[in-house]
C-alpha cells in the first residue's frame, strides 16, 4: 500500500511540473505607439507604472514596469495593428472602486465587456472588470482578481 502511495504521489509531482516544464513567467509586453510622448505619459502618470531604464535601446523606446516586475516596452513606429477588445493584456488590483472613481476623475473613459461606460461587470468566476484604451487604442482590462 506504501508503495502505491508513493507512485502515486511521485506520478502526481510530475503531471504538475509537465504543466510548466520549462517555468515560463510573463517579461514584457511590447507596444508599437505613434506618439511616444503621449503613451509614456499615460502608462507613467495615468496609471502610475515606474519608468525604467530601456537597457541602453534608442530613445525611441521606452520601458515602464508593474508592481510584479512585468515590463511594458513603448516602441515609437508609424506602423499600427488592427485593435479589438478581445485581444487586450490583463492586470488586476484590490483598489478596482478606487481606480474607477481615479478615471472618472480624468475624464478617462472606461467600459465593462458588453461596452457599458463607467461600469463594470462580472465574470462567471466573481470577478468584477473593466476595460480601457491607451492612447493607441490597445485595451487593457483591470480586475479585482488574484492570482
Amino acid at each position: 500500500m506504501r508503495v502505491f502511495i508513493c507512485i502515486i504521489l511521485v506520478m502526481s509531482m510530475s503531471s504538475l511540473s509537465a504543466q510548466n516544464p520549462f517555468q515560463l513567467n510573463k517579461d514584457h509586453d511590447a507596444l508599437l505607439v505613434k506618439d511616444l510622448e503621449k503613451s509614456a505619459d499615460f502608462y507613467g502618470n495615468v496609471l502610475g507604472l515606474k519608468e525604467i531604464p530601456n537597457g541602453g535601446l534608442p530613445d525611441h523606446i521606452r520601458w515602464f514596469q508593474l508592481g510584479d516586475k512585468v515590463q511594458i516596452h513603448l516602441i515609437q513606429s508609424d506602423e499600427m495593428t488592427e485593435k479589438n477588445k478581445g485581444v487586450h493584456f490583463a492586470w488586476n488590483t484590490a483598489e478596482l472602486p478606487k481606480l474607477m472613481e481615479y478615471l472618472k476623475s480624468k475624464n478617462i473613459h472606461f467600459e465593462n465587456w458588453p461596452g457599458e461606460a463607467g461600469t463594470t461587470n462580472t465574470r462567471p468566476d466573481g470577478v468584477k472588470q473593466i476595460y480601457l484604451q491607451d492612447p493607441d487604442g490597445y485595451w487593457i482590462e483591470i480586475n479585482d482578481g488574484s492570482l
